[in-house]
């Protein structure tokens, strides 16, 4: 069942100067008396498209999405080899978002994340918890050092032909070490064909392990050069970093959440994340809720998720 809402176009938009030379794209669409929420896009790297605009009611939300540093419509774009990641950090992302809130003169906001964006969700609250009112958060990981491993490699017993191109993807001699590491070296290889065939690589594994049905389609952005070097180059980046946070910080730190209600979705069949991740994320934060989704995988496509996502943002909207 298809729950999205029309299809809107933002109503105020704009760049903004953030750091280190930095500029986000931010676009804010529904209603200007709404209530403030805000997307945060996973990945990382992925950006913020159109679409997650429909999950907002526009009669009621003032809704706002914007793309990380480094993608997206934000400058400069990691796609580009010179461009240095050293100032793209969970850190200069928490202080993006802040300094956005409070371009716009919000108080505090709706967030919602999914994905990276779940971790990039969780970051931010617990450091900021008086900015933000409620959060529904999907396919929730923490970007922990076990995680990475398992999306790296223990979830390639699920899918061993892929896997297996993946691995053969980096020289003979690291192929049974850190792989996010062999790709992230890889992916800054001075040669341009060597960073290609590295992003390629890392993409078309990307796609596979979210692939949990016969009809699962490519995600077609991967076919784009752009698109995919900075996507691959960005995750890598944040992978090979844990999130550049203490490895289980979010889970200790969770009772910040405390006073903050929270909605958790996830697909019992998500592969890409298992389903003990926002159990554990759920027991720690006091108050919040946990929703399972039978037979779903990873992401809003697939079946039940997108819908349960909308009803629970739903479920937080001010009445028009």
């Amino acid at each position: 069942m298809n729950r999205l809402y029309p299809e809107i176009e933002p109503y105020d938009q704009g760049i903004l100067d953030v750091s280190d030379g930095n500029h986000i794209y931010w676009e804010v669409c529904g209603s200007p008396t709404g209530k403030p929420a805000v997307m945060f896009h996973g990945g990382p790297g992925s950006g913020c498209v159109a679409g997650w605009r429909r999950y907002f009611n526009p009669a009621t939300y003032r809704a706002v999405l914007f793309d990380q540093r480094g993608c997206g419509r934000s400058t400069p774009h990691a796609s580009d080899p010179a461009v240095d990641l050293v100032a793209n950090t969970t850190e200069h992302l928490i202080a993006d978002i802040e300094r956005l809130r409070q371009r716009l003169r919000i108080e505090r906001w709706l967030v919602v994340g999914g994905s990276w964006g779940s971790t990039l969700a969780l970051a931010y609250a617990e450091r900021l918890p008086e900015s933000v009112s409620e959060m529904v958060l999907f396919s929730v990981v923490t970007t922990s050092h076990r995680e990475v491993r398992w999306v790296t490699r223990d979830v390639g017993r699920y899918f061993p032909d892929d896997w297996t191109r993946f691995q053969d993807g980096v020289p003979a001699a690291e192929r049974d070490g850190d792989l996010v590491a062999a790709y992230y070296r890889l992916l800054h290889d001075p040669d341009a064909a060597v960073r290609e065939k590295a992003a390629r690589d890392w993409c078309r594994w990307e796609d596979a392990h979210v692939a949990l049905r016969s009809d699962h389609r490519p995600d077609s952005r991967y076919d784009d050069p752009r698109f995919r070097m900075a996507f691959a180059r960005l995750v890598t980046h944040y992978w090979h970093h844990t999130a550049f946070l203490e490895d289980g910080t979010l889970l200790r730190d969770a009772g910040r959440l405390a006073g903050i209600p929270g909605v958790l979705i996830h697909g019992r069949l998500d592969l890409s994340s298992p389903l003990d991740v926002p159990c554990h994320v759920s027991q720690a934060w006091p108050g919040s809720e946990l929703r399972v989704i039978d037979d779903a995988g990873h992401g809003t496509g697939q079946r039940g998720m997108q819908e349960a996502v909308i009803s629970a943002i739903d479920r937080f909207a001010v009445p028009p």
